[in-house]
C-alpha cells in the first residue's frame, strides 16, 4: 500500500506556496506599475498558487527509507 504524505505536511508546503507566490506577484506588480499591490490581487495569485500545489503534493509518496 502507497502512503501520501501527511495532511500537515501538505498544508505546509501548500501555505508556503501561497505566501511565496503572493510575495512574487506583489514585487513583480510594484517593479511594473510602482503601486503596492492590491491585498486582493495578492490573495489571488496565492489561491491560484495553492490549487495545482495541493494537487501535485497528493500525488508524491513519502520514501520509504525513514
Amino acid at each position: 500500500m502507497h502512503r501520501l504524505l501527511p495532511f500537515w505536511q501538505r498544508l505546509l508546503l501548500t501555505i508556503v506556496a501561497m505566501f511565496a507566490a503572493s510575495w512574487i506577484v506583489g514585487l513583480l506588480w510594484r517593479s511594473i506599475f510602482s503601486l503596492q499591490l492590491p491585498s486582493y490581487l495578492a490573495g489571488m495569485a496565492g489561491g491560484l498558487a495553492a490549487l495545482p500545489c495541493w494537487e501535485l503534493l497528493k500525488r508524491i509518496r513519502p520514501s520509504k527509507g525513514a
